[in-house]
């Protein structure tokens, strides 16, 4: 699990998983860069003081000129992990377009813009691309009540299987995880009933991230990986 010297892109890097990603990283000797919306996100980057932790404010991910400044920047790039997003609750018949436009381009349209200009960015050296789904993208009756988000999680699954057919021949494993509620603090105040005991924790689906992103990894591609702890 060597990744000295490597470049990293850990979009969403600043959140409980991403700076649980971002942590396995640098131990492991990686260089990460990790895009922020504005100034505020890249205070709040708990890596922004180390020497291998690039923090860029890029604006929005959904923006196709901010993604192309970002990677053209990176050389070379090993791998690229897509977990910026953004969740919306709430039936369907109450949901305005702009939310549903929100979903889409938070959580698919960031993800596919920043997968493609990574694949430019890797050339033909190859590398890894990890995408973050979410349970309901693989389980589709469990998103009622989110359906704008279970939507654009479920495009997230189905465009990774599909590019990671494409790009196979080019020596890049495209891969997923579908995460079930995590183990955050955030997600504890929202849902201070649940049993915490039952929830991944955001270390172990980061372990996960972590292999699929590594050279080691060598065969594992199109999978989009359950990550469900106990729950």
């Amino acid at each position: 699990m060597d990744f000295r010297d490597r470049h990293v892109v850990v979009s969403g890097g600043t959140g409980a998983l991403g700076t649980a990603v971002v942590e396995k990283l640098v131990a492991a000797g990686a260089v990460c860069h990790v895009p922020c919306l504005d100034h505020g996100e890249a205070q709040r980057c708990a890596f922004r003081d180390h020497k291998q932790v690039k923090v860029t404010v890029t604006g929005s991910l959904a923006d196709e000129a901010a993604v192309a400044r970002l990677y053209a920047d990176i050389a070379p790039l090993w791998a690229s992990i897509h977990i910026a997003g953004g969740f919306a609750a709430g039936p369907l018949r109450d949901m305005s377009v702009a939310t549903l436009r929100q979903q889409l381009d938070m959580n698919f349209l960031s993800c596919a813009l920043c997968c493609r200009a990574a694949i430019k960015a890797m050339g033909s050296a190859g590398g890894r691309i990890v995408n973050v789904a979410a349970r309901p993208a693989l389980e589709w009756r469990s998103g009622a009540g989110m359906t704008a988000y279970t939507a654009s999680k479920a495009a997230v699954a189905a465009f990774t299987a599909a590019l990671a057919e494409e790009v196979a021949k080019d020596g890049i494993l495209v891969n997923a995880v579908a995460p079930s509620i995590m183990d955050t603090a955030t997600n504890r105040a929202a849902m201070p009933k649940a049993d915490f005991a039952l929830w991944p924790k955001v270390e172990d689906v980061a372990a996960t991230i972590f292999f699929l992103a590594a050279p080691a990894n060598r065969v594992t591609r199109g999978a989009i990986v359950p990550v469900y702890g106990k729950s």
